[in-house]
């Protein structure tokens, strides 16, 4: 696995070449590597919450021990406070189905 430093000399690479956009993933793994990323760049940055993340929470939601629309909103909530643009996840039926995008503004 890349260092810190190795992944953000990519990045200058990457918008040196004409990148439009600067993906992070896993995001929740890497929240450190975003907000270091915001701080040095202007290019839009979109983190992406992989299925492996998104498996791991709903398999222990099946199992009865933890409630994954809570979950998903504590760590998007997590990923959007490092800095990104953009946060892609498979985890926005869960998070409408719990009330906390959409229709129910009070949570």
């Amino acid at each position: 696995m890349p260092s810190k430093r190795i992944f953000l000399c990519q990045t200058t690479i990457d918008e040196e070449e004409g990148a439009d956009i600067l993906m992070v993933k896993p995001a929740t793994l890497y929240l450190d590597v975003i907000a270091k990323l915001r701080a040095q760049t202007r290019r839009p940055i979109a983190a992406y919450h992989v299925s492996g993340e998104y498996a791991m929470v709903m398999a222990a939601h099946h199992m009865g021990w933890l409630d994954a629309p809570r979950v998903f909103h504590e760590t998007l909530l997590s990923i959007k406070r490092s800095g990104p643009d953009l946060i892609f996840s498979y985890a926005i039926k869960e998070l409408v189905q719990g009330g906390f995008l959409g229709s129910n503004p009070a949570r």
